[in-house]
């Protein structure tokens, strides 16, 4: 009765309506790659994943956290020992790490591996931030810390954030999406300005002549001073005496 008198008489019930089941296929992408990117478990829900992610930020934290001045290095994972440029990023890493910076990679074959190779060699700090992958990447034995990451955005994080100074070698989708992300974050002011070193130019050359006369005089869409944050080099000297020129040692990016 009270509730009639402040409500009005009550409405029958509706029919319950049987609850409906959706089933993903096992090959659906969100099964297969969002919820559960192992693999192992088609039941996963996307909660439990944001554990995971955020467990490799924590690891990646704590590692990095332990190291002062340091080189991030990138390039391709499929040039081998023979190849001029893994000499190179070997050499450079050599006499960074001599120099007390701590040499970080993807961990992986290639580039990766030389530069850890480097530092390795002359007893210098070598970490290697591997990502699982079904081909090509698994991690060298020239690192003297490392870690495995599932994804690849928190691993980027994990490459760039502790760093004074990003080097890039001749690579392939994977070193040029680095580059491409780096520089649009120091674009666009969300990391602050450092060192971006690009080696070689027989490499570089064609991709910079690009920015410069289709993105900025042809389609406007880049500023001339976009084109001033990163550097070009062709010899291991060259870049070395850039990065102790440009990177300031009592500046030192600690978590």
């Amino acid at each position: 009765m009270v509730r009639e008198f402040l409500f009005g008489k009550k409405k029958p019930d509706a029919p319950k309506k049987k609850p409906v089941k959706i089933t993903m296929a096992p090959h659906c992408r969100v099964v297969t790659e969002l919820l559960d990117p192992k693999g192992t478990d088609g039941d996963a829900v996307q909660s439990w994943r944001v554990f995971r992610i955020m467990s490799e930020f924590v690891q990646g934290f704590e590692l990095l956290r332990n190291h002062g001045l340091a080189a991030t290095f990138w390039g391709s994972a499929r040039a081998t020992p023979t190849d001029p440029y893994y000499k190179a990023a070997e050499e450079l890493a050599a006499k960074l790490a001599k120099k007390g910076f701590a040499i970080i990679s993807g961990g992986g074959p290639g580039i990766m591996e030389a530069s850890n190779v480097g530092a390795f060699k002359v007893g210098g700090k070598s970490i290697g931030l591997n990502i699982q992958l079904p081909f090509e990447q698994k991690l060298n034995p020239y690192t003297t810390e490392s870690l495995n990451f599932d994804f690849f955005f928190s691993r980027k994080v994990m490459l760039t954030f502790a760093s004074e100074v990003y080097v890039y070698f001749p690579g392939g989708f994977g070193t040029l999406d680095e580059f491409f992300e780096i520089i649009t974050l120091m674009q666009t002011k969300k990391i602050e300005r450092l060192p971006v070193i690009l080696y070689g130019k027989e490499y570089w050359e064609p991709l910079l002549r690009w920015f410069e006369k289709d993105l900025l005089k042809k389609y406007g869409a880049v500023s001339v001073e976009d084109l001033e944050l990163y550097h070009l080099v062709d010899n291991v000297n060259d870049a070395y005496n850039y990065i102790l020129k440009n990177v300031s040692c009592d500046n030192i990016r600690q978590l």
